[in-house]
């Protein structure tokens, strides 16, 4: 290991245990990583769900990083591997970003003058697949205290149909699922809230929302300003440079369900005035999403822009196969080639 790599590793390792672990201070130029993957000890009581949350994970991040140990009861003494390394999100370090794919917020606050830059990231849960959580560019538009929540009509007869009828307005509470906190974006119906229902973190449960755990959006929510841009991204795939090393980080490839009529929920470029918030309906499709290896071309192809490089395709056959989350090393960089295309 470079001496470089072991100081930016234990770096990351005490910024994390001296603020939070969610906490990291963006790294040098070619660098695209931060965090560290770790392990711990399953207590008699714990659920890996317990064990997720302590350490800022969420069910899809514990139970894909850890696929041998029973959710329930993983048993006192068994190891629990944390996937707390990532691979930052393709596109600009700036406000918020929401990756789908991976249920996880990043939050890129803005730097202060001689002090280091940060990026922030959280579980979240979104929208299950007939009512998908759009993708595009928005912002925050306004922030609440104690919401009350007015679930749309869609909602209130899907609940009425399974016997559990909501009134129009249900108040701040143990019973609002919007919890303590909620930020409002520009797409019209779409909020980043609280919970009151936490052990859904980390899963495709929601009506299009995005969820955080209480104490994450508590912590969130005073450093998150109205007008923060937010970019809502579907990437599966993500490849930064660590070093000298091009490191890929692999989650399953979310399906998605549209109405007809409404593709542009699964469109990168989607109209954010006109973002839709309903059930799929009468007349439903299945989107055939992109096969893994389409992601990785792009996101190849993204990184190695301005930077040559090379990936040993059965390191990224084996990361594909595995979709554990976990970034690994897939290819490396090539000294005095005039662009990663050029190379192959």
């Amino acid at each position: 290991m470079r001496p470089a790599r072991i100081l930016l590793t234990v770096f990351a390792v005490l910024l994390a245990a001296a603020t939070r672990a969610e906490i990291y201070e963006l790294p040098p130029e070619g660098y695209d990583v931060v965090g560290a993957v770790a392990t711990v000890t399953a207590r008699e009581e714990d659920t890996l769900i317990d064990i997720a949350r302590r350490n800022g994970l969420g069910y899809h991040d514990i139970v894909h990083a850890n696929p041998d140990v029973n959710i329930w009861v993983p048993g006192e003494g068994t190891e629990v591997v944390l996937p707390t390394r990532f691979v930052l999100p393709p596109g600009p370090r700036r406000g918020i970003v929401l990756n789908l794919a991976e249920y996880r917020l990043y939050y890129y606050p803005e730097a202060v003058e001689g002090e280091p830059a940060y990026v922030m990231t959280y579980p979240i849960s979104i929208g299950r697949m007939d009512w998908e959580t759009p993708l595009g560019a928005t912002s925050v538009i306004s922030k609440v205290t104690d919401p009350s929540w007015y679930p749309p009509q869609s909602v209130r007869e899907e609940h009425a149909a399974e016997g559990r009828p909501l009134p129009r307005i249900v108040p701040p509470g143990p019973d609002n699922p919007l919890g303590k906190y909620a930020m409002r974006l520009g797409l019209p119906g779409y909020l980043i809230h609280s919970t009151n229902r936490p052990a859904g973190v980390g899963m495709r449960v929601t009506h299009g929302c995005i969820r955080m755990f209480p104490e994450d959006i508590e912590y969130l929510f005073p450093n998150v300003g109205v007008n923060t841009v937010v970019r809502i991204i579907n990437a599966p795939v993500k490849i930064g440079w660590f070093g000298d090393e091009l490191v890929m980080e692999v989650h399953p490839v979310l399906e998605a369900v549209v109405s007809e009529g409404n593709e542009e929920l699964v469109a990168a470029d989607i109209d954010v005035d006109t973002g839709n918030h309903g059930s799929a309906g009468e007349s439903e499709a299945m989107i055939q999403p992109k096969d893994p290896l389409t992601y990785v071309t792009e996101q190849f192809i993204a990184v190695t822009g301005s930077r040559a490089g090379a990936l040993d395709w059965d390191e990224v056959e084996v990361l594909i196969n595995r979709s554990d989350g976990i970034p690994a090393a897939a290819g490396t960089g090539i000294k005095n080639a005039a662009t990663s295309a050029a190379s192959q």
